[in-house]
């Protein structure tokens, strides 16, 4: 690969993962409970009907609520969850203990207190509302065996987890980038299986409708253009361009697709200049050249289309003027040394 592709694929696996960790986790995106959550429900007019809520499971909730510190909050709802095991006041407790640990800057102390909370709720719903908390903390924490482990748990229980497949489809991107390719086949598992039921319309229950409008128009470019990601560095060139040109269709306005369909082709490119080189003059040598050529013009559209995408955008500066630089030395190699007519190329597809 080219100095551009090594670079582009580093600044868009960092700007994914970092997206996605922002968007994708419920539990983050959850406000704590606020003082108050421990109150039990309203009472019927009726002098005869008893509280929903204990006297003492009250007293309970509201020590949590009332501690001054995280080790006192951790205390208080061990206690509970001990005393209380069974109680329908549990997924509160859950959410409210995992908006105390957000406010945590570190992820390593946030690790500590969520594998306690763990320990503490068992039961498989308790799970479901830990767990997405938990593996978002664990890739922060450096912890991606962990987050995977957790992911693959998470995921057989809840085969629709769209949210989990694309952070973890994301996280894999970031490791195989690091070269560690360990979780790329499952990655592209997770990032196919999301792509699957977002088509199928197949709209997890718990996810409102702004949410699912988001993954439809949004993600479902981000995963494919994700995958070809992994594609390519898995050196599977023909998948890695299906799904890049897929990723283009459903988000055109994305200047990333374009570089990465003018690296793949790029390498084309490359093997024909060499092999046109090696070739003793003649036909064969000729047919080379030209096919070098084909390949190269296209690269010149794609990276125009890129650059027309990137120009003036603050979080694509860097890159923008790595293809620019490669852009205008392939183009005066196919017009005599002049870029005369380049801009207007690249106008073109601003006006798309």
């Amino acid at each position: 690969m080219g100095s551009i592709l090594l670079l582009m694929i580093k600044a868009l696996a960092v700007c994914a993962l970092a997206a996605v960790m922002a968007a994708l986790s419920p539990a983050l995106a959850a406000p704590a409970y606020p003082p108050g959550f421990y109150a039990a429900q309203e009472k019927d007019k009726s002098k005869d009907q008893k509280p929903e809520i204990s006297e003492g499971e009250q007293k309970a909730l509201a020590k949590i609520n009332a501690a001054p510190d995280m080790a006192a909050k951790v205390a208080a709802i061990t206690e509970y969850a001990n005393k209380y095991p069974k109680s329908a006041q549990r997924a509160k407790v859950i959410s409210y203990a995992l908006g105390e640990i957000n406010k945590i800057p570190d992820p390593a102390q946030q690790v500590v207190m969520l594998e306690k909370l763990v320990t503490l709720f068992k039961e498989p719903t308790d799970a479901d509302v830990i767990n997405p908390f938990l593996m978002d903390v664990y890739i922060k924490a450096g912890k991606v065996d962990d987050a995977f482990r957790v992911a693959s748990a998470s995921i057989s229980r809840n085969p629709n987890d769209i949210a989990a497949m694309t952070q973890m489809t994301l996280a894999g991107i970031e490791q195989a980038k690091r070269q560690n390719p360990k979780y790329a086949q499952q990655s592209l598992q997770y990032g196919s299986k999301a792509i699957e039921l977002i088509e199928a319309g197949k709209k997890p229950d718990h996810m409102d409708e702004a949410a699912w409008g988001e993954y439809q128009t949004r993600w479902l470019p981000q995963l494919y253009q994700s995958l070809g990601m992994l594609s390519m560095m898995m050196n599977n060139k023909e998948e890695a361009k299906t799904r890049l040109e897929k990723a283009a269709s459903l988000n055109a306005a994305d200047p990333f697709n374009f570089v990465l369909l003018g690296s793949l082709i790029e390498e084309d490119y490359r093997k024909f200049a060499e092999q046109h080189k090696a070739q003793a003059p003649g036909p064969l040598k000729d047919k080379l050249l030209n096919q070098a050529h084909g390949k190269l013009d296209q690269v010149i559209d794609l990276y125009a289309h890129a650059v027309a995408l990137s120009q003036g955008k603050p979080e694509y500066q860097k890159l923008h003027d790595q293809i620019m630089e490669a852009l205008d030395t392939y183009y005066k190699y196919r017009h005599s040394g002049s870029n005369n007519g380049l801009q207007q190329l690249i106008d073109k597809y601003k006006k798309q």
